[in-house]
């Protein structure tokens, strides 16, 4: 497997839906999360309510979450990406975790070549606790606008 970068746009994409926190706060989906949008898992030192985080550590942070997400997207997408198809499935996989790719009809058509179809999943990709939540249908949208440019 090849090492392949989210480029600027697409880090910009993230940062812009998720904005920066500096203390715990609950996402949509009830995840406590801090920084930008980096959810807290049990073993780390931010699983307190009194948490906090500087933009350095929150931007270090994002750099590894995003990682994670450049190798899911490389490992489970089997064709050709523009660098908007990649950044704009590193931001999905960012947000909403590489089993959500890995199951989803988007993976399935993108990786028999209809991109067009897969580009127009995203948007279905809007609900968090049994709601449709407008920011995470205006993030899909604009995924699937890098997605197709």
């Amino acid at each position: 497997m090849t090492h392949r970068q989210i480029t600027q746009a697409g880090s910009d994409l993230i940062k812009s839906f998720e904005g920066f926190s500096s203390t715990v706060y609950l996402c949509s989906s009830g995840v406590k999360t801090l920084g930008f949008g980096h959810a807290i898992k049990k073993s780390e030192k931010w699983d307190q309510p009194d948490a906090t985080i500087t933009e350095k550590e929150a931007t270090e942070l994002l750099g590894q979450d995003v990682g994670e997400a450049e190798r899911a997207v490389l490992r489970l997408i089997r064709v050709p990406l523009t660098d908007g198809m990649f950044d704009s499935l590193v931001s999905f996989t960012f947000n909403l975790g590489s089993g959500a790719l890995q199951r989803s009809t988007l993976r399935s058509m993108l990786n028999r070549e209809e991109y067009m179809d897969a580009a127009n999943q995203l948007p279905f990709w809007c609900w968090a606790g049994g709601r449709k939540i407008k920011g995470l249908y205006l993030r899909r949208l604009r995924e699937r606008e890098l997605f197709l440019s």
